[in-house]
């Protein structure tokens, strides 16, 4: 019986003393080994099936590490991850101690740029590129970016930089959100090798430089060129930033793909291939839906994963609930997303109001901007975006929407800890840098009927506002129908106690509850990140010997900062700890044990505060 292909491969020089003839092969034991590996583990599916051949014919072609290829989007990395030493590592990928389920470059040499977040690696590999030209180093830096992530400003920027340099910059469009269309055939294989190979640049040169004599020509030549490559390619566009376009080609087909790559490698100048692949490729279940297997948990790969049905409500859930019902009791609703349809709960929204729905693609900048100029004309807009992604649009929610006193509301999903996708998707900050904001409603529900309500009250509310909440399932309380608001800035004192008062926002009510039962301390549901409940603030300062903050949130500049200056403000000297998240970023794993880690359960929190009283004057 032979050794399995992949069994020998610990790094891509073991890769490249391969013939091409076993890449085939080696390719269909890859994506098997992926298969197997992220049914036991859990992670993004579809796309990494989709790279795998891609994968193999960049590694080989380039010689990494000292060649850079940076990922775009990080979740079609896992076959890199697998080619480049981590193949033993991927039973523990995103688990706690385990390997990232995105590129690290604390993780590797291979791993180039980080990326958890989309459009980031044009200008990150043309950086790469102009310090190998500073440093007359020869190195070749590429950039790997998804279909998708091509819809985001931040890419177009760097291409318009980028195509006007003569660095030898590869970005390769990895296109697997369309069907290999008929021109991507024979055919247009034999064109892209024409176009990228040696021939037809240096015959391209040479034309130039003849027909620089006779203007008119060249720029009759110039356009015969363009129209002949626009008949068979979609390349113009970029074409038109400087970059010399190749494809569309199989990315798929080993053979055009090494051959295609191996001609680029030869050529000066900023060049575009573009590689039409499939997602889930080669796994039927993955090909089929490929949406359900974009991000999974563990399953069997021989029964295939079920839709997920029944059980308790995720937060998104009552989120996409509420928006339809909100929809229909209200005629100017619409509902934006940056491309995040399914995981910030828009389907039924989407099918039930296609006209008022907008996923504007990743480009969470415009999304904000495009929202404020709808408030302007009287409709109300509701943004349905990730805390992570949000940081992104920081300056349209400031300028665009904040400074113009916009109705914007924005339904911040995964607040706080997010578990296995660690901290590039981790909601850490968005109290803080939201809180800071003039004009600002912002809102923490504590169970999944308070988000229902508060939904109402942001959206209702004559100003920018946002309510944001964690991934997952609340506490399984019951939701009430109806449309009911809360008065704005008004908490609730869910438990009285002595000498201790929880001062609690949001996810961390219910261990705030569950603490003070053995503290016998009172418990306040803030609800109100900003306005503050003063009242309910001076009435717990004057009555207890010990107040404390809950949140989940880093504590720099959080919830908590905002009761140490009102406090202040209302001259009340009173001792008060804050609980929140640490001054670090907090690495994957499961999500319960990340809080417990954090100090942030009933455990944790109980054993905090009695720490503290051990402090008091007596």
């Amino acid at each position: 019986m032979t050794t399995p292909l992949l069994d020998i491969i610990h790094t891509p020089a073991d890769l490249r003393a391969l013939p091409p003839g076993d890449l085939p092969q080696l390719a269909t034991e890859l994506r098997e080994f992926l298969v197997d590996s992220v049914a036991h583990t859990g992670g993004h599916l579809a796309s990494n099936l989709g790279a795998v051949e891609l994968t193999l014919a960049l590694h080989y072609v380039f010689d990494t590490p000292t060649d850079r290829i940076v990922w775009d989007v990080g979740h079609q990395s896992y076959p890199h991850k697998i080619l480049t030493g981590r193949r033993e590592a991927m039973s523990g990928l995103r688990q706690g101690g385990g390997i990232a389920g995105f590129p690290r470059r604390a993780e590797s040499e291979y791993d180039a740029f980080g990326a958890g977040h989309s459009s980031t690696s044009l200008s990150a590999a043309l950086g790469m590129a102009e310090a190998f030209h500073q440093l007359g180093s020869g190195q070749r830096a590429v950039a790997v970016i998804g279909d998708g992530a091509m819809t985001a400003g931040m890419a177009f920027e760097a291409l318009n930089n980028a195509g006007a340099t003569d660095l030898p910059l590869l970005v390769v469009l990895n296109d697997n959100d369309m069907s290999i269309s008929p021109n991507v055939g024979a055919l247009n294989n034999y064109l892209a090798r024409l176009m990228s190979g040696k021939f037809y640049a240096a015959a391209r040169r040479a034309g130039e430089k003849v027909l620089s004599v006779a203007p008119p020509i060249r720029e009759l030549a110039k356009r015969a060129e363009e129209h002949m490559k626009g008949m068979v390619t979609p390349g113009t566009l970029f074409e038109e930033f400087g970059f010399n376009y190749i494809g569309p080609i199989d990315g798929h087909d080993l053979d055009v793909l090494l051959e295609t790559l191996s001609n680029i490698k030869q050529l000066s100048g900023p060049q575009f291939l573009h590689v039409v692949t499939k997602k889930g490729k080669g796994y039927e279940p993955a090909e089929t839906n490929p949406c359900l297997y974009h991000g999974v948990s563990r399953f069997d790969p021989a029964a295939g994963m079920a839709e997920k049905t029944g059980g308790r409500p995720t937060y998104t859930q009552v989120f996409g609930d509420w928006l339809c019902d909100m929809a229909a009791a209200d005629s100017r609703l619409v509902g934006i997303t940056p491309a995040m349809r399914e995981g910030s709960g828009l389907v039924r929204f989407s099918q039930d109001y296609p006209k008022r729905y907008f996923d504007v693609g990743i480009a969470e900048q415009h999304a904000l901007t495009f929202a404020a100029g709808l408030a302007c004309e009287g409709v109300k807009p509701v943004v349905a975006i990730y805390s992570t992604f949000l940081q992104r649009a920081y300056d349209q929610l400031i300028h665009d929407i904040a400074l113009q006193g916009l109705p914007v509301m924005l339904a911040i999903d995964r607040a706080g800890l997010v578990g296995a996708d660690g901290p590039t998707h981790a909601g850490s900050f968005d109290l803080s840098f939201l809180r800071c904001i003039p004009n600002m409603l912002i809102a923490a529900p504590s169970d999944e009927n308070e988000c229902r309500r508060l939904l109402t009250t942001a959206f209702r509310h004559d100003g920018p506002s946002a309510v944001r909440y964690p991934r997952g399932s609340g506490t399984g309380a019951a939701i009430e129908a109806g449309l009911e608001a809360v008065e704005i800035g008004k908490g609730v004192l869910r438990r009285s106690g002595r000498d201790v008062a929880l001062i609690a926002f949001g996810s961390l009510v219910a261990p705030a509850l569950a603490a003070a039962e053995t503290l016998d301390a009172s418990v306040a549901d803030m609800r109100f990140v900003k306005p503050l409940d003063v009242d309910l603030l001076r009435d717990l300062a004057h009555c207890h010997r010990l107040l404390v903050t809950l949140e989940e949130n880093t504590v720099a500049g959080g919830a908590g900062a905002g009761v140490a200056e009102a406090l202040a403000e209302l001259g009340l000297d009173v001792p008060v700890l804050h609980l929140g998240l640490p001054d670090r970023f907090i690495e994957h794993g499961d999500a319960a044990k990340m809080l417990a880690d954090c100090g942030l359960d009933a455990t944790g929190i109980e054993a905090a505060v009695r720490r503290r009283i051990t402090l008091l004057p007596e």
